[in-house]
């Protein structure tokens, strides 16, 4: 199995230790593993890197665990496994009332854990397959490579330039709101900073010659959001 063929998994976990060894555990087991040591990192890579699966602590510097789970479930279904020391029964409700999908509790069995990942990958497979290549007239997006093309050639975005037009993609034709956006792409402490998000926006449309006043790819919904056509 390659690396782009292999199911992808998130694992989100702010002590350097675990994550190394669930980088091994799981890369061994058949997995392309993605590290993120915090809560709103691991939102943003959820939201731009499509994974088939994630794994998060619940106790994280910046966010709790539920947070982050909460924060995703707002826009996708994706198999999350909860993977902490807690393991008071009230915790562990908490989560999957959040939107967790499975619950494993320090120290696990690593057969254990990957079984568990699988039945997961099993159970949501149908419903979130991803879609690698999203296309709106001349405009492409390869979400699993990170490339935009337009009319052929390709186009050289920032990082968070990227970041908002792919979680555009990963909606298309549907509304993507300005919190959603905020929170995703630059963290819950950002919610209020809408003018981040207007100037990628317009740093965006510049290089894809895309007029806000007669829009191509990028509607906006004034006051709410944008959306991809």
């Amino acid at each position: 199995m390659t690396e782009a063929t292999s199911p992808r998994v998130l694992v989100i976990e702010d002590e350097a230790p675990i994550r190394r060894f669930l980088s091994i555990a799981l890369g061994s087991a058949g997995f392309a593993v993605e590290e993120a040591s915090r809560g709103r990192e691991g939102i943003e890579r959820a939201a731009t890197s499509a994974p088939d699966v994630i794994v998060l602590d619940l106790g994280l510097p910046d966010l709790d665990g539920k947070v982050v789970v909460a924060a995703i479930r707002e826009w996708s279904q994706v198999p999350i496994l909860i993977l902490s020391v807690r393991d008071a029964e009230t915790e562990k409700i908490a989560a999957l009332d959040a939107g967790a999908d499975d619950y494993v509790t320090k120290p696990f069995a690593t057969g254990e854990l990957t079984a568990r990942l699988r039945a997961l990958m099993r159970n949501r497979r149908s419903a979130e397959a991803p879609v690698p290549v999203i296309v709106s007239g001349d405009l492409t997006i390869d979400l699993a490579r990170r490339l935009v093309s337009l009319a052929g050639r390709e186009v050289k975005m920032t990082r968070k330039e990227y970041d908002v037009l792919a979680l555009l993609a990963r909606f298309q034709g549907r509304l993507v709101t300005h919190k959603q956006l905020l929170t995703t792409i630059w963290g819950p402490a950002h919610v209020e900073d809408a003018h981040y998000l207007r100037i990628a926006v317009g740093h965006i449309r510049d290089k894809l010659g895309d007029d806000a006043a007669d829009p191509s790819f990028i509607l906006t919904e004034p006051g709410v959001g944008y959306r991809l056509v």
